[in-house]
């Protein structure tokens, strides 16, 4: 399981023109789901991101999580994120679950980072989504478990 955490000030989401999930700022989490994930590594990210010390505390530093900041995330199912593209040029998602075991995986992973006392919002699991956002810093922190 991997996921990109970006710091941001404001992010939304849209499918076909329909604003489907806004947050204020906090994380946009982009979640790859690869084949044999488990809920296990879906709890250790959840931990991970909510407590994540990405903010600024009052000296500058970045000493605070999104919880120490009241900041919301956006939690985004990303497949291409298990893209492989080191034979050719067109990558392969072999890597990347099947959708009907991935949507179960990222709507636990959904409950999980809710149950760190985050508020999360999401996207729409498989649809084209249009993500717009203004990050911060940028701060991107990948994490992979």
């Amino acid at each position: 399981m991997k996921a990109v955490v970006q710091r941001v000030k404001q992010t939304s989401l849209r499918v076909d023109g329909e604003l489907i999930s806004e947050i204020p700022f906090g994380l946009t989490v982009f979640l790859g789901i690869k084949v044999d994930d488990t809920k296990e590594q879906a709890d250790y990210l959840a931990r991970k991101i909510a407590n994540l010390r990405i903010f600024e505390d009052e000296n500058g530093k970045m000493n605070l999580s999104v919880k120490d900041v009241s900041g919301e995330v956006l939690l985004v199912s990303q497949f291409t994120l298990y893209g492989d593209a080191s034979h050719g040029n067109r990558p392969s998602f072999i890597l990347a679950e099947r959708p009907e075991k991935a949507e179960p995986l990222y709507e636990y992973a959904v409950g999980a980072l809710s149950a760190q006392g985050v508020t999360v919002k999401k996207g729409v699991f498989g649809a084209d989504m249009q993500i717009s956002q203004l990050n911060d810093g940028p701060v991107t922190i990948l994490l992979e478990v």
